[in-house]
């Protein structure tokens, strides 16, 4: 007979003892949350904070916010939501590689772009230009804000009262700045290895993806992508390992293997670092002189080329550029209209105004948005009769 199972959180914490590697951060040795809460009586801290953000209403928009092509372009095009579940994947595979918690990077890339606004990196140079007087906008900043303020999910406190590693994870910037701390503890000066490992998953994961979706759009071509030197060391890696492809198979396996080869990478020099420094603590691994994760010197200027070829020939293309172009001035007229009119914003909106001002409030408010719903209170409105 089969017996079953049933593990507790303290089995939990105990099996991260005995499998993870010294640097690695372990649910049990957490900082902790802003407000204090029982323990979950099967669920390790890290695995909470992922739930947590996976039940909250701000990840759910995410499948309706623009990567790169407006949202409703076309059905197979990359949202949000489903880079970073991408994003999710090749963070876990970093983080079981290298020993380190694969709960924890799982967490940060799931909330990690719950922040940006519609319409994408353009809609978010929209905002920060409308807050430029008002404290900026920074997608980054805006997703801590959402998990620490802005969702009300739970009674008690605001925000999703998640664990200090996941809250210090969003901060990727914000680690070099001397002395910068999150509930009085340091970030930096660099950050702890699961949070460099979901950095830099979030670029190689989008360094393929959209790849895929500026072919799928008639953006880019094999011709072009041929030009690079990623591409040309990609494709060289698909051809030795399946041979001649028909077209549209061969480009599909060299899409795998431009994420491959930096996973790789990215995996080598990390060990290479590890191995190096020698951390054995996770606070050991913030002060190593220099980042421990992340691709090779060759490989990092190799994928800073294709970037930028990527920019170039994708983001900043003319049929990229008007979509962005209209999107982001409706979102301004919209913006202007809330300010104007705050009475015109929800009900939850409206109660922070006394607390944070019209023009946070507002920034709150439409940062929030779907693509489409921002679409649907600009006609609401009649805005797209004005003028």
């Amino acid at each position: 007979m089969i017996r079953a199972m049933l593990r507790s959180r303290k089995e939990t914490e105990a099996l991260e003892e005995q499998t993870l590697a010294p640097y690695a951060a372990r649910s049990a040795s957490s900082l902790g949350r802003r407000y204090p809460e029982p323990a979950h009586e099967h669920r390790a801290e890290f695995q909470r904070d992922r739930d947590r953000i996976l039940h909250s209403r701000c990840f759910r928009r995410l499948e309706y916010k623009t990567q790169v092509f407006i949202n409703g372009t076309a059905d197979h095009y990359r949202t949000r939501l489903t880079h970073t579940l991408e994003m999710t994947a090749v963070g876990r595979t970093l983080a079981r590689a290298l020993g380190a918690n694969p709960d924890l990077p799982e967490a940060i890339a799931l909330a990690h772009d719950i922040g940006h606004s519609p319409f994408g990196h353009a809609g978010e140079e929209a905002l920060n230009e409308l807050m430029a007087d008002h404290g900026g906008f920074d997608h980054n900043l805006q997703s801590v804000r959402w998990v620490e303020e802005l969702e009300t999910s739970y009674p008690g406190h605001p925000g999703l009262n998640l664990s200090w590693e996941v809250r210090a994870g969003l901060y990727k910037h914000q680690a070099a700045i001397p002395g910068f701390a999150v509930d009085g503890h340091p970030i930096g000066p660099h950050q702890y290895l699961e949070a460099q490992i979901a950095d830099v998953a979030d670029d190689m994961t989008y360094s393929a993806h959209d790849v895929d979706d500026g072919l799928d759009a008639g953006l880019l071509a094999e011709e072009q992508l041929n030009g690079t030197e990623a591409w040309r060391r990609a494709a060289a890696r698909a051809r030795k390992q399946f041979g001649d492809l028909p077209e549209t198979q061969r480009l599909a396996a060299g899409i795998r293997a431009l994420l491959d080869m930096q996973v790789e990478d990215v995996l080598r020099h990390t060990e290479a670092q590890l191995s190096r420094y020698a951390p054995n603590t996770p606070e050991a691994v913030m002060r190593c002189p220099e980042r421990v994760c992340g691709y090779s010197p060759e490989m990092r200027e190799i994928m800073r080329d294709f970037r930028k070829f990527l920019f170039e020939n994708m983001y900043w293309s003319p049929m990229v550029a008007k979509a962005n172009k209209e999107a982001t001035a409706m979102m301004r007229t919209l913006f202007l209209h809330y300010v104007a009119h705050p009475e015109t914003m929800g009900r939850k909106a409206q109660a922070r105004i006394p607390k944070d001002g019209i023009w946070r409030a507002a920034c709150d408010y439409l940062s929030g948005m779907t693509d489409r719903y921002a679409l649907d209170e600009f006609i609401r409105f009649g805005l797209n009769r004005a003028g």
